[in-house]
């Protein structure tokens, strides 16, 4: 009897956990992507008051 034989459960677990780690890393990249473009774009800076004479 092996002591290193894992059960069916865990490689079900492990496989979840994998897809779950990925899933959370594109949502993580997408927000990340979103808020370098918004940055980048301006869309955070006051707004300008000119002095007119």
């Amino acid at each position: 009897m092996s002591l290193s034989k894992q059960h069916e459960i865990h490689t079900r677990r492990y496989g979840r956990n994998v897809g779950l780690g990925l899933v959370l890393a594109a949502f993580i990249a997408i927000v990340f992507g979103l808020t370098i473009v918004k940055v980048t774009r301006g869309d955070y800076e006051p707004p300008r008051n000119e002095v007119q004479d």
